[in-house]
């Protein structure tokens, strides 16, 4: 072959290769197949924008996975979380999203099973002694009780979805301790508040990485946006109605819980 036919065929052939890779990775791209499961941290309650269909769940257009939906060309999305839920409910009635075509999981679980609502209530209705009993109480569950109800709903999705990358978000802290609140509770209920939280996303984490899922950590990111904070606060403090209460903003789910779960998507 002659070297000016031999250079064109080589190039040809490079051509050929990369339109190919190309147009694979593009096809790759394209097959996202997303399902987010959870409570209302990946519903949306607190966040507004409540969809029709979702009722009591209140599944919000500004939730993290609505948000990352909407910027990506996802082949299908599938919005199961639910405001409210535990790992029963997960169980019980949001698999039914996932298939061996599913590539993509999203999931905040474990607060409704440890109590962390009703442990709110108590700290912002009652004493000093009786907030800290229940937060004991909540972090004993935690510890004890939460792992295997974890482990059983990330057995589940593997079950169900074996293709699929799962990523597992905690939950932030809610205060920021000496903070700017002149009213509401102390710093001593705020700061075991927030102790309870290190010790259910510590549980989380490592029920995750025991799974080979992905463990997406938020504190960091809601770090200076807690309740009581100087700057601009990502999460409701007391509100009506008051199921939205200790729940992200809007805010929150955009510029906490959205990055987290890109990072790890």
């Amino acid at each position: 072959m002659r070297p000016a036919r031999a250079a064109s065929a080589i190039a040809l052939s490079a051509l050929l290769s990369l339109t190919t890779l190309v147009g694979a990775t593009a096809a790759h791209a394209a097959t996202v197949n997303y399902v987010a499961l959870g409570d209302s941290y990946s519903s949306g309650v607190g966040a507004g924008s409540y969809t029709s269909e979702s009722g009591s769940c209140k599944r919000s257009t500004n939730a993290y996975p609505y948000l990352w939906k909407n910027a990506h060309s996802t082949s299908s999305f599938t919005f199961s979380a639910c405001s409210a839920a535990r790992t029963g409910d997960v169980l019980n009635s949001q698999l039914s999203g996932l298939n061996s075509s599913t590539t993509l999981v999203s999931i905040t679980i474990g607060g409704n099973d440890a109590g962390f609502a009703s442990t709110m209530e108590t700290c912002v209705l009652n004493t000093e002694s009786a907030c800290l009993d229940a937060v004991s109480t909540a972090e004993a569950y935690a510890t004890d009780t939460l792992p295997g109800l974890l482990d059983q709903v990330y057995s589940a999705i593997q079950g169900k979805a074996p293709n699929a990358h799962v990523v597992v978000l905690g939950y932030p802290h809610l205060y920021q301790i000496d903070g700017s609140c002149i009213f509401g509770i102390g710093d001593t209920k705020r700061a075991a508040i927030n102790g309870a939280a290190d010790v259910l996303d510590d549980v989380i984490a490592k029920r995750a990485a025991n799974a080979g899922f992905t463990f997406e950590d938020v504190r960091g990111l809601f770090t200076g946006h807690e309740i009581c904070a100087s700057g601009t606060v990502w999460l409701n403090s007391t509100t009506f109605p008051i199921d939205e209460s200790y729940h992200p903003k809007a805010s929150g789910q955009a510029g906490g819980y959205l990055p987290a779960f890109s990072a790890g998507a």
